[in-house]
């Protein structure tokens, strides 16, 4: 998919059955479940890709905070709960 690319910081939180859920707060509606941290981070990007997309055909405005890059989609995060940091 071609277009507008962003930055978009990832909060990456470990559930109670041991996978993990991201969510940004640039960009509701995402969320991003799987059993590692690493298959969050990989699976993000498509998702959010496709959350803009369905956001920009139904007329939904872009989200405050939610940061143009001029190059390729980049996911950050920090990671809440049980195992510290990302």
């Amino acid at each position: 998919m071609t277009g507008q690319q962003y930055i978009l910081p990832l909060q990456i939180e470990k559930l109670e059955d041991g996978r993990y859920l991201a969510r940004s707060p640039q960009l509701p509606g995402l969320n991003v479940q799987a059993d590692t941290v690493e298959e969050v981070v990989r699976l993000a990007p498509e998702i959010a890709r496709s959350l803009i997309a369905a956001m920009r055909e139904k007329g939904v405005p872009a989200q405050q905070g939610l940061t143009g890059w001029p190059t390729s989609f980049r996911g950050g995060g920090t990671m809440t709960g049980e195992g510290g940091g990302v």
